[in-house]
């Protein structure tokens, strides 16, 4: 079956350009106009991917962002025009996979979707990774921590997931900032801040679940993960 996008735009022109490319893809589609509709719809189809304009009414695209983050890993590309004061840097930091700016061309969304949903195609062939009590499941975007007190599920981000399964597939090799930027959004923007507040969101979690200290910042260099947790 074809993959499920869910266009959740105030400009009902752009929406239906967007429509209009994404089905001629081969994507199925369903639309929104307000962030409220925006939510109802994802929590009821869970499309496997979101183009998200930052000004919905109701709920902006900010907070539906922030909600679908904390709902789970489903893409999202976020767009919002240049002249808003909204950067890329932020869009990601709060947890977007992609960012336009508006106005933007259909067809570059469109083939930016196809790239995102085929690079998390490519993740799902993996195995399951283990790495001390860390356990990382490529195929199912899942990660745990098994401690004696039990099994811990991590409640990450899709940035945060892919972060720590790059990591995982190397225990103790140290990757610089640009290797998991570029692992985790090869298309878009790698900022060293913007990673390392991900990388920060991904070690408290692991912290709060009994994974203290798994993932190591080595000084100047970047990040590994230590099978010695």
């Amino acid at each position: 079956m074809s993959h499920l996008i869910l266009i959740a735009d105030s400009d009902a022109e752009a929406g239906e350009r967007l429509d209009l490319h994404l089905r001629r893809e081969g994507f199925r589609t369903v639309g929104a106009a307000d962030g409220q509709c925006a939510l109802d719809l994802h929590g009821r189809l869970r499309p496997d991917l979101i183009l998200l304009d930052a000004g919905l009414s109701g709920r902006d695209g900010w907070d539906v962002l922030g909600e679908v983050r904390r709902r789970g890993p489903t893409p999202v590309v976020m767009s919002a025009p240049i002249d808003h004061g909204v950067s890329r840097v932020q869009a990601l930091r709060i947890g977007a996979d992609d960012f336009l700016v508006r106005p933007f061309d259909a067809l570059e969304a469109a083939t930016r979707t196809r790239a995102i949903l085929r690079r998390l195609a490519g993740a799902s062939g993996a195995g399951l990774l283990k790495v001390g009590g860390l356990e990382v499941d490529p195929a199912g975007y899942q990660a745990a921590v098994v401690t004696p007190e039990g099994r811990r599920k991590l409640g990450l981000t899709l940035t945060e997931f892919r972060i720590l399964a790059h990591l995982a597939h190397a225990p103790s090799r140290v990757f610089s900032r640009a290797e998991l930027a570029q692992a985790c959004r090869p298309n878009g923007a790698s900022e060293a801040r913007t990673l390392d507040s991900h990388v920060s969101h991904l070690r408290r979690k692991l912290t709060e679940s009994g994974a203290e200290e798994a993932v190591v910042n080595v000084r100047g260099v970047g990040y590994r993960l230590d099978p010695a947790f």
